[in-house]
């Protein structure tokens, strides 16, 4: 009872560490108007006052990033941390003031909850992000062009709009795009693996380790690898209309690569639009572990396993992304797999001694 009522104590703490984090990140965004910062600002108050232990833990946190700071000679400053703090959240604030706060939070993170945990599913390129959600959930905003983007869980983006362009960097996940005309001013997805024109108006972008997919809902896209020139220099010359690349056309995909962009695949442009409708999964004869992966960016944490023992098995199905518990007992119910919950933060998931070479799942 008392190991049980120490670990219920410690989580606790735990997720009110994450959650002062998470204010000073949100408190820190530099896309906030007047009125939104003044009722999240009395929002945050109230969530300082509705527990003892919140407060405290804000203020050792904020007391942490000020020692930061003065380590890393972000500011010559003396003033209180917090009074540094705060004045990085007036509206005249600068990017760079606001990134470097953001880099003393991340070293926060990593030294008031366990540092492989935090750095692991929230690296610093994801929490500086200009927009970006948490595991599990989805938001769409409508930028000041009239463009709309939905962002999938766990997924980060950075803006760069100006009076010639506007680029759209993906940092993490995945997003789909609905572009607003504006002919003088090209719209572009950037990605580590390359350059994607909107040509017209809808697609959706997905980033992994090895590679950028892109699939194309309407209209189409010019895509071009990292490695070659940029769109958008080729944008700038208003005399010509020719656009490089390679033409995606809708219910067409293609991975993008450092190495070049595959070849170009048909898709089922309605069911990718009902999959992101209705926040579900659909598989078709992909390896389980691609398919664990990609369960895994849907709830916090890690999902861990033997890659090796279960890559023969083939997944076809279509699997609920808003209860990736469930998508994980559905697995477990038609593969030779165990899903073992240790916490909310970590599952694990063990091949059985009626393993399969390869076995499919329909549901």
């Amino acid at each position: 009872m008392r190991l049980r009522a120490a670990t219920n104590q410690h989580s606790a703490l735990d997720n009110i560490t994450r959650q002062a984090a998470e204010w000073l990140v949100r408190l820190s965004a530099d896309n906030t108007t007047s009125s939104d910062y003044a009722a999240l600002l009395a929002e945050y108050e109230k969530w300082k006052q509705a527990d003892l232990r919140h407060a405290e833990t804000d203020e050792k946190m904020a007391s942490l990033i000020g020692q930061t700071r003065q380590l890393r000679n972000i500011t010559s400053n003396t003033a209180p941390a917090r009074t540094a703090i705060e004045a990085g959240f007036t509206e005249n604030r600068k990017r760079s003031h606001i990134k470097s706060v953001g880099a003393a939070l991340v070293l926060v993170l990593a030294l008031a909850v366990p540092g492989w945990l935090i750095l692991q599913s929230n690296p610093p390129a994801y929490l500086l992000a200009d927009m970006r959600t948490a595991p599990g959930k989805w938001e769409t905003r409508t930028l000041t062009d009239d463009s709309r983007i939905t962002l999938n869980s766990a997924s980060a983006v950075n803006l760069d709009f100006d009076a010639s362009r506007r680029v759209l960097t993906l940092v993490r996940g995945k997003i789909l795009v609905d572009v607003a005309a504006d002919p003088a001013r090209p719209f572009l997805v950037e990605t580590a693996h390359g350059s994607i024109r909107a040509l017209g108006t809808r697609f959706v972008v997905s980033l992994d380790a090895d590679a950028t997919t892109l699939t194309m809902l309407e209209s189409s896209t010019a895509v071009q690898m990292a490695t070659e020139k940029k769109l958008q220099d080729e944008a700038k010359d208003k005399a010509t209309k020719n656009v490089n690349g390679t033409i995606i056309n809708a219910g067409q995909g293609v991975r993008i690569t450092a190495t070049g962009i595959g070849a170009v695949a048909n898709i089922d442009a309605r069911a990718v639009s009902d999959a992101w409708k209705f926040r579900q999964l659909v598989v078709e004869n992909r390896p389980l572990p691609e398919v664990l992966d990609e369960v895994a960016r849907y709830r916090p944490g890690f999902i861990r396993y033997d890659r090796a023992r279960i890559e023969n098995m083939k997944v076809s199905a279509v699997l609920p992304l808003d209860d990736p518990d469930k998508a994980l007992q559905l697995l477990a119910r038609s593969f030779p797999i165990r899903v073992h919950t240790v916490t909310s933060w970590l599952v694990i998931v063990d091949a059985t001694d009626m393993l399969i070479a390869t076995d499919t799942f329909r549901k």
